[in-house]
């Protein structure tokens, strides 16, 4: 039986929403939101969840596009400000006031871009292998292989393309380990083939004019100063160098660092290491 209950929301432009509901204690504490990086989905957090979940209330959201929630029919809403409004909307029928995100990498500038609105209590963060500046090696990565299309006959071949394609970032990483990366990563259609699980329109933004120069995100991590956060990085990141990991700690004086040796982007978070700081991070929040 799952540890989590299927949840859905409406999003301002009419897109039905999806999130799994882990449960808590029910003793108080702020819900931990995950939000998942570009092409991922809420299904990239179940071990964390499934971890954490009874003690905490875990929610793992699918951005628009993404899972089990609906495609947008505007593709210039696959943006990050339109994704913020999106959990707001969440927030607003959960009753949420405050909150311990996890981000990553995409849902670590939303959460950044989240705490700056203010609209509700930041007790916590988690910076999964992302900062305010994206490193220009890992951005133009990304766009090289985002909105492609492909698919497969099995779960097998999906998982030799997987490593094929990101064996760089995991490179320890046996068979089996990519087998479940593909299911996190893609569906099973009703044709039997296997793609991606997004909708290909989540390029787009990438390819207009100027996209490239982005926003000063520094300021936006000025909320994050008086609560406890953690940053995680992979050692092998091509997304978060190291200087923009400096400066975050920096900036942050209640952030904790820690580097994942032999991951690039991103670190899993069931990592020893980041099993521990994650644990070390949620103590913090407790004891604030």
């Amino acid at each position: 039986m799952a540890g989590y209950v299927d949840g859905y929301w409406w999003s301002n432009d009419n897109l039905r929403l999806h999130y799994r509901d882990y449960p808590g204690g029910g003793d108080g504490r702020p819900p931990i939101l995950c939000i998942p990086g570009l092409t991922r989905n809420a299904r990239d957090f179940a071990d964390v969840a499934e971890r954490l979940s009874g003690d905490w209330r875990v929610i793992c959201i699918d951005l628009r596009g993404r899972g089990e929630s609906a495609y947008a029919r505007d593709a210039m809403s696959y943006v990050p400000l339109t994704y913020v409004q999106d959990v707001e909307r969440l927030f607003e029928d959960l009753k949420v006031t405050s909150y311990v995100a996890f981000g990553t990498s995409l849902g670590g500038i939303v959460t950044m871009l989240l705490g700056s609105t203010g609209k509700e209590q930041i007790a916590g963060a988690l910076f999964n292998d992302v900062g305010p500046v994206i490193e220009p090696a890992g951005s133009a990565r990304i766009r090289g292989y985002v909105g492609k299309g492909g698919s497969w006959p099995t779960w097998l071949h999906a998982a030799r393309s997987l490593a094929e394609m990101q064996g760089a970032v995991y490179p320890h990483y046996q068979l089996t380990d990519w087998l479940a990366m593909a299911k996190r990563l893609y569906r099973l259609t009703s044709n039997g083939r296997i793609v991606n699980d997004y909708d290909l329109k989540i390029a787009e933004p990438f390819h207009l004019p100027g996209s490239d120069a982005g926003i000063d995100l520094w300021p936006a991590l000025a909320p994050f100063r008086t609560v406890p956060s953690l940053i995680v990085r992979g050692g092998l990141s091509d997304v978060l160098g190291e200087g923009t990991l400096e400066r975050m700690a920096t900036t942050l004086p209640q952030a904790e660092t820690v580097t994942i040796d032999r991951i690039g982007h991103t670190p899993t978070l069931s990592e020893p290491e980041a099993v521990a700081a994650i644990d070390r991070l949620l103590a913090r929040v407790l004891a604030a």
